[in-house]
């Protein structure tokens, strides 16, 4: 026994339970029955008269919460902080979020625990010490964990594969992996299992607390694909939970992003493989965007970030044509797109020196598709262009491709803070050297 005065109050409530409950028994309240199946010797099955005590209390529940020893014991037990993994553990769906309502909804599971299958309602110690020893094995067990699952969409695991473990509590698992998984989280519409991002955390955070550090997880989850690789990568818009080997309780994950659209294709058609080759580097990265907070601080690259994930969530790729060139402008044209300069400091940065100049043209193509969403030439909802719009999927493709890398090589300190001076320095090299070797 590890606490003398719950165990007090709790006893105390349950003998006074007893005889409240045994009065209305005797007062002729019958306690339901249902008849249950089961396997015989031979080939007839067995039947059996199962009594449903549970429903017997419950329907009695503010006759028993007016007993005094009622509010004693939930306050008592009100003060275990693990009261929902106890709820969650015997099914319950519906917890309260006040303490106290916790804890009264506590208390008469515990009595329908105490009273499972018995035909009447007398007190009797060792139902209660059995009852008693589990509670406190549950809202006391400081061994179990909290789990957070969630479908990622867009992205698939090396077939040698079954879970990449990333760090700080997070992996990727296969969806049909995972024991005891919701059928609703493990497959979607495809044929194919879905990878799910699982989060767990030591059983002191609590069910309660585990979701929030889940939702940031994920979020960072999402960030890092994002960077890492080109692909149509969201999270499921739920997610399930569960303390120890309690059930699955579904939760609602909040923003979790939205699958846009690449190469014209849709997110349901267009599918990542992360190939175990790249295991270690995908781990190494997930491990720096969650320690620089997934939106790499405050500032330009943090704006820029921002900037990308939403074009990344675009249906179509026109309507991520200006999220893309915003970021872009953060970071490389901070004197307003009027300088333009943003075509060739991109290319300078990003292209081999005989390729620069093309570059710099696709770009410029780029802000003139821009200009023609603006002025209505172009119907960005749709992705086409009629004006200067051909090939628009691969010029946001590009884009979207240079972005992502100036921002991973930023975030991972391969390229200096100033990226502005970084540009002009190396167009300043660039036009010296005609006169250098002339």
């Amino acid at each position: 026994m590890r606490n003398a005065a719950l165990h007090h109050h709790l006893e105390t409530f349950a003998v006074d339970a007893s005889r409240r409950l045994s009065a209305q028994a005797a007062a002729g309240e019958e306690i339901p029955f249902e008849l249950r199946e089961e396997p015989g010797s031979g080939t007839a099955p067995l039947y059996c008269y199962q009594p449903l005590t549970d429903r017997f209390i419950r329907a009695r529940r503010e006759l028993l919460a007016a007993l005094d020893s009622h509010g004693q014991a939930a306050r008592a037990l009100a003060e275990c902080d693990a009261i929902d993994v106890y709820l969650a553990a015997h099914g319950e769906i519906r917890i309260p979020g006040d303490r106290l309502g916790r804890a009264a909804l506590a208390l008469e599971t515990f009595l329908c625990a105490m009273y499972a299958e018995r035909t009447g309602f007398g007190f009797e110690p060792v139902h209660f010490e059995a009852a008693y020893a589990e509670l406190e094995r549950t809202v006391y067990s400081d061994r179990g964990t909290t789990a957070v699952i969630s479908p990622v969409l867009g992205v698939g695991l090396d077939p040698g594969t079954t879970e990449l473990m990333l760090g700080d509590g997070l992996s990727l698992i296969r969806g049909d992996a995972l024991d005891g998984a919701p059928r609703d989280a493990v497959w979607g519409e495809g044929q194919e299992p879905s990878v799910l991002a699982l989060f767990s955390a030591e059983a002191e955070h609590g069910r309660r607390g585990a979701v929030p550090l889940a939702r940031t997880r994920f979020r960072r989850l999402l960030s890092a694909l994002r960077l890492f690789e080109h692909g149509t990568f969201a999270m499921g818009p739920l997610a399930w939970t569960r303390t120890g080997p309690g059930p699955w309780r579904m939760v609602p994950i909040g923003a979790s992003g939205r699958a846009g659209a690449v190469g014209g294709l849709a997110a349901t058609r267009y599918l990542t493989i992360v190939p175990a080759g790249q295991v270690q580097e995908l781990r190494a990265f997930w491990r720096l965007v969650n320690r620089r907070g997934g939106a790499a601080g405050t500032g330009e690259l943090a704006w820029a970030l921002a900037r990308f994930e939403m074009g990344c969530e675009r249906s179509a790729p026109l309507e991520a044509l200006t999220d893309h060139l915003l970021a872009l402008r953060a970071l490389l044209e901070p004197e307003g797109p009027s300088s333009g300069r943003l075509a060739q400091r991109l290319a300078v940065i990003c292209a081999q020196p005989d390729q620069r100049g093309a570059l710099a043209r696709r770009t410029a193509h780029a802000i003139e598709l821009e200009r023609a969403v603006i002025t209505g030439m172009a119907d960005g909802s749709a992705g086409r262009a009629s004006g200067p719009g051909a090939g628009v999927d691969a010029v946001v493709d590009e884009l979207a491709g240079h972005l992502r890398a100036i921002l991973r090589d930023a975030l991972c300190g391969h390229l200096d803070a100033d990226l502005c001076g970084l540009a002009d320095d190396l167009l300043a090299e660039a036009a010296e050297e005609p006169a250098v070797s002339g």
